[in-house]
């Protein structure tokens, strides 16, 4: 077969088909409570308040609420605690980092016109952590669902043909082109069957479709690693404006990155009747950087001491680049002797970089402030993810889009989802404590797969006039059901977040 004549003309349309899902795109869709001590120390109940950098971010007349030209940095220690029941076995795993959760400045500009209702222009820049990606979960447990049965059903209807070496092929050159013309389940399929895990029904006949595992029926002993690094973060331009005493109004531009590195790793064992294949070791990485811009607008009234806010965010329009490496290994008996195979292709699979739409917000708001001694904020916001998105570049071009059944079985799996934050600050001379509480819905409706998220928040701060110290500590809970590569076995995860942030501020 003169395969490397189809190769050429495949690689100017290299397949997208990498095997994205509902969670890669619930991945760069939510966002946490990260950024300042002040706004984490409310549970992000800031949408009324205004006169903080992260609470600019909720809604963007909040910058016209500061009085004077202020800058800020927040550092951060990030915990992740994951109780995970794999098999019947449960496991505990914790993974903690430190991280910058937000920098910025605001400019306030007066107006010298006491007679113009228009009393001040404000221009934001600000930083914002929107999510931390850091994780570690380890499972192991004993049961009945093979690893060998994935790498079957991957290859059912491939010919038996394609996943063979030829003439001059070596195991890099052909998974490569399977992975250019066919995409990856078939090179999932190739590498399952150069590592023996599974026959063709028909050895003899070259365009043989069916295959059977070499795995038999029985117990395997299995062991799971994930571990996750990277961040969502949200750089924004601000520019704000108070009219009156009244009302503030604001716009934001904001410039969205992504830094997502994953790395799985299973590993299988058995001593099954009928095995050839004793132990499996399956190992991937991927590796996902991305752009993306959205805009909002929003507005605050003040009533007295009833503050009303009312914010609305666009989607937001990604676009997302992956790369992904593979290897195999297995043991397999063969004339009562053991054979180790190592199939390692040593290419990095570099994909066509695709689009991804996340929903957009509307954010509601209220706050009263007890004179100069306490304050009270609710949010409530609402985000419909059925309407999250994937697309390939050129689909105005070809009018064919591969990401048609993801997005159908998106809009069938999640939901309009709805949160609602509550914080409450209480000063006595330059000093404040704090305490907040959220609750966001699940985006899925099969609360099964991902269950509601409930925290709270508790923290301080002291004002030296020019310069402010504050420090907050949130905690969230949330539970969700996954399964490892489509097997029956699921795991079940019960994850707590805490966080701790400090937060320096100056005016200038």
């Amino acid at each position: 077969m003169k395969r490397y004549i189809f190769l050429i003309a495949a690689m100017a349309f290299v397949h997208i088909a990498i095997g994205q899902g509902i969670s890669d795109g619930l991945r760069y869709s939510q966002n946490g409570v990260y950024g300042t001590a002040r706004f984490q120390g409310l549970s992000g109940a800031f949408g009324a308040l205004g006169g903080d950098f992260s609470a600019m971010g909720i809604n963007p007349a909040g910058s016209a609420v500061f009085i004077k030209s202020e800058g800020s940095i927040s550092l951060a220690i990030n915990d992740r605690e994951n109780e995970t029941n794999f098999l019947n076995t449960t496991t505990r795993n914790a993974d903690t980092d430190v991280a910058v959760n937000q920098i910025g400045g605001v400019f306030v500009i007066q107006n010298r016109n006491t007679e113009s209702i228009w009393k001040k222009l404000t221009i934001g820049l600000n930083y914002d952590q929107t999510q931390n990606h850091d994780n570690e979960i380890f499972v192991r447990g004993t049961g009945s669902n093979s690893i060998g049965d994935f790498f079957t059903s991957q290859a059912q209807g491939i010919p038996t043909d394609l996943l063979e070496l030829h003439n001059n092929e070596t195991i890099s050159s052909l998974y490569s082109f399977i992975g250019a013309t066919e995409g990856v389940a078939a090179q999932n399929a190739f590498l399952g069957y150069q590592a023996f895990i599974f026959d063709p029904v028909d050895p003899v006949n070259a365009n043989n479709s069916l295959y059977n595992s070499n795995i038999a029926n029985g117990s395997v002993n299995q062991r799971y690693n994930y571990v996750s690094r990277g961040y969502n973060g949200k750089a924004t331009i601000n520019v704000a404006t108070q009219i009156t005493d009244k009302y503030y109004l604001g716009v934001n531009l904001n410039s969205h990155s992504i830094n997502y590195a994953q790395s799985t790793f299973l590993s299988e064992s058995n001593d099954n009747a009928g095995s050839t294949i004793r132990e499996v070791a399956f190992e991937n990485q991927l590796l996902v950087s991305g752009t993306g811009f959205s805009a909002q607008v929003g507005g605050i009234a003040k009533f007295n001491g009833l503050r009303i806010g009312l914010s609305f965010d666009t989607p937001t329009w990604h676009r997302i680049s992956e790369e992904t490496t593979q290897s195999l290994e297995t043991i397999r008996i063969e004339n009562e002797q053991s054979i180790r195979n190592i199939i390692a292709p040593n290419i990095v699979n570099v994909y066509e970089d695709y689009n991804l739409r996340t929903p957009g917000k509307i954010t509601a708001s209220a706050a009263y402030i007890f004179g100069k001694s306490a304050l009270l904020s609710v949010d409530y916001s609402i985000q419909d993810y059925s309407s999250l998105k994937f697309d390939t570049i050129y689909n105005t071009i070809f009018n064919d889009n591969i990401f048609d059944s993801l997005n159908q079985s998106i809009e069938n799996s999640l939901k309009a989802a709805s949160s609602i934050k509550i914080g409450g600050e209480y000063r006595i001379a330059n000093a404040s404590i704090r305490g907040g509480f959220r609750y966001e819905e699940s985006p899925y409706q099969n609360e099964a797969i991902m269950g509601d998220l409930v925290g709270f928040s508790l923290g301080g701060g002291l004002n030296f006039g020019r310069y402010s110290l504050d420090i907050a500590y949130s905690r969230a809970e949330q539970d969700r059901t996954e399964s490892i590569y489509g097997l029956n076995s699921q795991i079940s995860n019960e994850a707590s977040f805490n966080n701790v942030a400090l937060t320096f501020g100056a005016s200038f």
